[in-house]
């Protein structure tokens, strides 16, 4: 039991200090709302060595608490959309056993960027925000590259 705890302990931990460094990345500038999504490197790595439920667990505990940090309640709403259904889509794609980590990865990055788009639509009131779908979905895109190549890096590397 006091091996799990630490393990959550950790990767916690790992989450909201990655989550620091990509606030000192001005991706923003870029296009807004882009970002790295390096904290989603501990739910990949938990996803493949963990459990769903683990990484479920980890991925709602670094929502709360990265939005409790550094954000608002519109951050948290933008991040729990976000999450949920990456995690759904990465933990379907997974099981599937068809893609491969990166695969799965890109696939949850562009969930990401669509949960947080329906939550925009909802919050503003207005679909006009549809148009900004191609611009995330190539971030999303990258994005998820990125931490799957890192994910897979670390999941290999770490038991």
């Amino acid at each position: 039991m006091s091996k799990r705890v630490a393990r959550y302990a950790l990767l916690t931990a790992l989450a909201m200090a990655l989550s620091w460094l990509e606030s000192m990345v001005p991706l923003s500038m870029a296009a807004p709302g882009m970002k790295l999504g390096l904290t989603n490197i501990v739910v990949v790595f938990a996803l493949y060595r963990m459990s769903l439920r683990d990484a479920a667990a980890l991925s709602l505990v670094r929502v709360l608490l990265v939005s409790m940090t550094f954000g608002n309640a519109y951050s948290f709403a933008y991040s729990l959309a976000g999450a949920v259904l990456s995690l759904a889509v990465m933990a379907g794609l997974k099981r599937t056993g068809k893609f491969s980590i990166l695969g799965v990865s890109i696939a949850g990055g562009v969930g990401h960027n669509l949960g947080q788009i329906a939550v925009a639509m909802a919050v503003l009131g207005t679909e006009q925000l549809v148009w900004y779908l191609p611009v995330l979905l190539v971030s999303g895109t990258l994005a998820g590259a990125a931490v799957g190549a890192a994910g897979g890096l670390v999941t290999a590397r770490v038991k």
